[in-house]
């Protein structure tokens, strides 16, 4: 029904020049992970969640931390399974068959393109408002696409052509620049709620929920806990690109264990510990779509070192959610290319770096136009049905495969694996439903575009139909 599957043995079988080096172990991917995952989410959606569902945009961090700890622990036994880059493609390409894996493919190219976007968006919001508390101003029309009266957001395009450059030379490379750029962000989060948590005033925190638990209009918005988890899920899904690094894991059964599994562990840990600073140190109406949340929260409380220290944080740091997401979307690519699904001589990997140099340009050069031009709530938003579906297809991967190929070895074996599988469906088809209307026209119109070049060009193009047909 959803066409030919890839062999579990095929998955991990590639041609000379077309497989990636193996460089990286545990402490890289943990960072991978946490580099990933601790961002633009805590850093900016804050506010944007705050706006949607009030105080009770802690709960919202809750619940979407919760459905992605189901997706994650599916992930770590696929990815110990199918030690492949790809992640969710890959996985739904064995399980499901080559057309649900393109969709899946075709879902997470939007994906991460439109995270780094995001992050390379809010970066900009936090370079800017450092810089005027330093007291230098940039021309306005630089500064925000033409949503908002200007001509480009020129910083956002400047970031991701920069972090582009950086994993052009080299994944290690990258991957070790990105631990040190993570501890930053970790101590500047400590930093936060250091100083915010002793301003806490429960007077804050009402009322609780002024929208509601579930997911309605408002004022042509959707507003609610619900809503506001569909948004800040962003903050959570960076560990997925760990299983993207499979492929270049020294020991996958051990490392991308720890990295997928820690880092979720780490991240969640320090968005409940930030998110109640936040909102019980100031009224969410003050924190509700500020491009600089937290700062916001350190300058109303009469800490403007603080809240510069934390914004130059965000300026330093912030670049390795880009750099792990970007890397994550060539790998996709790469993948794809390689299967013969997208033109197979954008696979081809430097014999200097052993990482793909033109599918890792040609991503940079779109992040950077999508940074230049949009608005950072849509794409945020867009980004997240990506993420989602291939959730969705992750759970249901983890199913059929225990099913299908019940003793193949699981380095990691998920707990309860119906039971987890189920639970990151309903809720994340839950949390699709509760994006914007607007967000899900676009994400359908995204993927039927997808399946116009699947059925036109990538479908003949396929190795495993080949291999089928030579058979």
């Amino acid at each position: 029904m959803f066409g030919p599957r890839k062999s579990l043995e095929a998955v991990t079988q590639h041609s000379e020049g077309h497989a990636l080096a193996k460089t990286l172990s545990w402490p890289h991917l943990i960072a991978l992970g946490v580099g990933a995952i601790v961002g633009t989410g805590i850093y900016t959606l804050t506010g944007v969640g705050a706006e949607r569902a009030g105080p009770a945009v802690i709960l919202a961090f809750a619940i979407a931390g919760a459905v992605c700890a189901c997706a994650a622990l599916a992930y770590a036994e696929l990815a110990t399974m199918i030690p492949a880059a790809g992640s969710a493609y890959t996985f739904s390409y064995a399980a499901l068959g080559e057309t649900f894996a393109w969709v899946v493919g075709w879902s997470l190219v939007l994906e991460y393109s439109l995270a780094c976007s995001t992050v390379a968006v809010g970066w900009s919001g936090y370079l800017v408002g450092w810089l005027q508390s330093a007291g230098i101003h940039l021309p306005p029309e630089l500064l925000v696409g033409p949503h908002g009266g200007g001509i480009i957001n020129l910083p956002a395009v400047v970031v991701a052509l920069s972090v582009m450059g950086l994993l052009i030379a080299g994944t290690r490379e990258s991957a070790t620049l990105n631990i040190v750029l993570v501890i930053i962000k970790l101590v500047a989060l400590a930093v936060f709620v250091a100083f915010a948590l002793p301003a806490f005033n429960g007077a804050n925190l009402e009322p609780f929920m002024p929208y509601g638990f579930g997911s309605t209009e408002v004022g042509g918005e959707k507003r609610g806990v619900m809503a506001a988890a569909a948004i800040v899920f962003f903050a959570f899904y960076g560990f997925d690109a760990v299983a993207t690094s499979a492929e270049e894991a020294k020991r996958p059964g051990r490392d991308l264990t720890i990295g997928i599994v820690g880092s979720m562990l780490v991240c969640t840990v320090i968005y409940m510990a930030v998110a109640i600073a936040a909102v019980g140190a100031l009224p969410f109406q003050q924190l509700a779509n500020s491009p600089e949340p937290l700062a916001l929260v350190l300058r109303s409380l009469g800490e403007p070192v603080a809240a510069r220290l934390i914004a130059l944080a965000a300026v330093i740091a912030l670049p390795s959610v880009i750099l792990v997401m970007m890397y994550g979307q060539s790998r996709i690519f790469f993948v794809m290319a390689r299967d013969g699904l997208l033109p197979r001589r954008l696979s081809l990997v430097s014999k200097r770096t052993g990482a793909p140099t033109l599918i890792t340009l040609l991503t940079g050069l779109s992040i950077a136009g999508v940074a230049g031009f949009f608005r950072l709530d849509e794409i945020a938003e867009l980004a997240n049905a990506g993420t989602l579906l291939a959730f969705v297809a992750v759970g249901a991967c983890l199913m059929v495969l225990r099913r299908r190929a019940p003793d193949a070895v699981r380095l990691f074996r998920c707990p309860a694996p119906y039971v987890v599988g189920t639970l990151a469906i309903l809720g994340c088809l839950y949390l699709l439903f509760s994006l914007p209307t607007s967000t899900i026209v676009r994400f359908v119109l995204w993927n039927l575009a997808g399946l116009a070049i699947y059925f036109a060009y990538s479908r003949r193009g396929s190795e495993v139909r080949r291999a089928l047909a030579a058979a």
